[in-house]
């Protein structure tokens, strides 16, 4: 059953086109990365998924219009922006009182369980908190309600490498039981790869690539080619290829591992690599997207 199901998403600021026909389906209980460059339309899709912004073409989103009945689909869903949205002036206790006030769903007692693992104590502030207790309060409000849908817009932006690994592990350890759906935007995608069960990437306001992580890692293979295989391994039609310290690195799609084998050092890619390899060209990214979705890689 479809969580979020989009046919010709379309969304215009003046002549600014946000979000052209898009076209989307995720499944429920799964994992969605949503990655793309700086104003190719992510927080514009989040924002009609939520029913922050009207739209034109269809959008059902748990079975409903998120524009037209938002009041009821907020009882299913839980959206996380920035770990800087909650007041610096609210104490701890304050933030859990407010949203048990105002969501049916919150649990009071497995917040402040998730709390009890953290050094956060429920009389102090949020200004007198770090960017990772706050990200760690944030998480644990969130957790805490029973919701279909969490929607994470770039939720560990400015935390350190310590803070988003014990993020993406509390929200795979404590929150996530393949019964609840997760949409999550970040340009740390490298930090994602072990969380994800599916990715899309767009750009000019289009999906150009969209597969599951299962597919993503049967399908992919970058080879550190040997300097004498150089030929051998341009003449398989590599889609990427980029030098680091003075090694070729080519990038195959669907090529058998074995003989990739036979030209160096083979490895599953990293999705910033995919995604460089795509979005790298932003002209051929869209013909690539064409062509991947005529071989039927898109979903």
């Amino acid at each position: 059953m479809a969580c979020i199901e989009a046919r010709g998403l379309r969304k215009a600021f003046g002549a600014t086109i946000a979000l052209d026909g898009v076209d989307l389906r995720v499944e429920e209980g799964r994992i969605l990365g949503l990655i793309g460059p700086n104003g190719a339309g992510k927080t514009t899709a989040l924002n009609a998924i939520l029913g922050l912004t009207p739209y034109q073409g269809e959008l059902r989103v748990l079975g409903r219009d998120p524009w037209s009945e938002r009041d009821q689909l907020m009882r299913d869903v839980c959206f996380i922006a920035d770990v800087a949205v909650l007041p610096r002036w609210i104490r701890v206790s304050q933030a859990l009182d407010y949203v048990a006030g105002v969501h049916p769903r919150f649990d009071r007692a497995k917040a402040e369980g998730f709390l009890k693992k953290t050094s956060i104590q429920q009389s102090s502030k949020v200004r007198e908190l770090s960017k990772g207790m706050v990200a760690q309060l944030h998480l644990a409000l969130v957790m805490a309600i029973d919701a279909r849908l969490l929607v994470l817009d770039e939720p560990t932006l400015g935390l350190d490498i310590l803070f988003r690994k014990q993020f993406y592990d509390s929200l795979l350890n404590d929150y996530f039981d393949r019964s609840r759906t997760i949409v999550v935007t970040t340009h740390q995608v490298e930090e994602l790869q072990h969380v994800l069960t599916d990715l899309m990437f767009i750009n000019h306001g289009r999906i150009v690539f969209a597969c599951s992580m299962e597919a993503f890692e049967s399908r992919y293979a970058e080879v550190t080619v040997r300097p004498e295989q150089i030929a051998a391994g341009r003449a398989l039609r590599p889609m990427h290829e980029r030098q680091v310290l003075g090694r070729s690195i080519l990038l195959f799609d669907g090529v058998d591992r074995r003989k990739l084998a036979t030209l160096g050092e083979v490895h599953t890619p990293s999705i910033a690599d995919l995604f460089v390899a795509l979005i790298g060209n932003p002209t051929d990214s869209v013909s690539r997207s064409e062509e991947y979705e005529k071989q039927g890689a898109t979903r």
